[in-house]
């Protein structure tokens, strides 16, 4: 799992801008885009050889003076529950404020490293602002100006320092499957029943991020860790919106962490855009999954509705259409056994290893029964094909010319490969390479 870097500090620091120099491209960070499958609130960034994940605290712009500092509060919280290193920004150019202090205050009862990033320094004569913030207690102050890109390679040299050495697996052999989605949609209650079936329960142990309990448990013989995401909701919250961002990043976490995803949503309400967005972070990260329906027993039933509502959710998860669906009500344990066999099923189709032989025949094969369309007057010739991955199953082909790939034939030969190795339910991952003209006459 990649290292988790927050970017924490009061409205208007320049946490976004900061951000986006991290990621190395322009995202909108303040405002996210309905309909996407990608929230726009953390980015994937390297440094020399390390990569990590930078999630931007920004973009929650309280609406009166009245709730300012309980905004910076909860952004605190959760900069301390989710990440390993803390990036607190604040302004080189306006100087300490008592906002800052605030912050500082709640940052240092954490145990978390904290890097101090002077904002906004472009200019000699702000420089001498820097010192101020020694008297914040949270360490040396590194001034960047995240707009010019000053001053960045130190900061995140600096963040590196922290990062974690790169560890087993805490589980083990243990099938790591995480319980996702919004608050409210009954996780904890799929949880209770999935851990309350004849199953040995271990121990509770502390999520490494924070963000979750994860529990070890036994199940026909093997061993799972469940990790429960279910603490999404926050007390007190400024907001609906406000608390399933927070589930967002949250889920992000457990997601990268786990085997098989259970996205777990309310058959009541039906799909929303966050559910939409927490799922979309499920097919983006590669994941086996499964869509939990729950609530089911409070539904009004005839002879359609199960295939009215899977049409209905397939419209807005047209991104990750392979996705198993099942409906149950872990209130009364309508169908939760299933939960355990769907899991390992999609398990196994995500690990599901083809020899190269085989997948060249397959390859010729589609070929044979459709071959590419000529684009601009030339053709694309595919030569061979490799797996070079599981979880999920990644195939690299290797071609004449990659941008003769046009995405109708990408997408036939990603349904071909499905259905010759029956991988129906999982996401795959094509790669198109090209292959040296000078191999080419051999």
């Amino acid at each position: 799992m990649k290292p988790l870097v927050a970017i924490v500090g009061r409205p208007n620091v320049g946490k976004s801008t900061l951000f986006n120099r991290v990621v190395g491209k322009r995202i909108a960070i303040i405002e996210d885009t309905p309909g996407v499958t990608r929230d726009r609130i953390y980015g994937d960034a390297e440094w020399l050889t390390h990569s990590f994940t930078v999630i931007d605290t920004g973009g929650i712009e309280p609406d009166t003076e009245d709730i300012i500092l309980s905004q910076m509060r909860r952004q605190a919280e959760l900069a301390i529950e989710t990440s390993h290193v803390i990036i607190f920004v604040v302004d080189g150019r306006e100087g300490l404020t008592a906002a800052d202090m605030e912050v500082a205050e709640m940052l240092r009862r954490c145990k978390k490293p904290i890097v101090l990033c002077v904002n906004k320094v472009d200019h000699v004569k702000y420089e001498d602002t820097a010192y101020d913030f020694y008297s914040l207690g949270i360490g040396d102050p590194i001034t960047v100006s995240a707009e010019q890109g000053l001053g960045i390679g130190d900061l995140l040299d600096e963040v590196c320092k922290y990062f974690p050495a790169i560890e087993a697996d805490e589980g083990g052999e243990a099938i790591q499957i995480a319980v996702v989605g919004k608050p409210n949609v009954g996780k904890s209650s799929l949880v209770n029943m999935l851990l309350g079936q004849e199953r040995t329960i271990v121990s509770n142990i502390p999520g490494t991020t924070r963000d979750a309990i994860d529990t070890p448990f036994r199940y026909n013989e093997k061993d799972y860790v469940l990790i429960d995401t279910a603490g999404i909701r926050r007390k007190r919250a400024v907001g609906d919106e406000n608390v399933e961002r927070y589930s967002v990043i949250r889920s992000l976490a457990a997601i990268r962490r786990c085997d098989v995803a259970l996205v777990v949503v309310d058959a009541e309400q039906g799909l929303s855009e966050q559910d939409v967005r927490i799922a979309g972070y499920v097919h983006e990260e590669g994941k086996a999954s499964v869509l939990i329906v729950n609530k089911w027993d409070l539904i009004e039933k005839d002879t359609h509705t199960v295939e009215k509502f899977k049409k209905d959710m397939l419209t807005d998860l047209a991104f990750m259409s392979y996705v198993p669906m099942l409906f149950i009500s872990a209130r009364t344990g309508q169908r939760v056994p299933r939960v355990m066999e769907q899991a390992n099923a999609v398990l196994e189709q995500a690990s599901t290893r083809i020899s190269t032989g085989i997948l060249n025949d397959v390859i010729g094969e589609a070929v044979t029964m459709s071959e590419p369309p000529f684009v601009k007057g030339r053709k694309l010739r595919i030569f061979y094909s490799t797996q070079v991955s599981v979880k999920p199953p990644t195939f690299v082909i290797f071609v004449n010319d990659a941008e003769l790939m046009h995405f109708s034939y990408r997408r036939y030969l990603e349904n071909y490969i499905r259905k010759s190795f029956r991988l129906d339910s999982v996401p795959i991952r094509l790669i198109i390479r090209n292959r040296a003209e000078e191999q080419d006459r051999g």
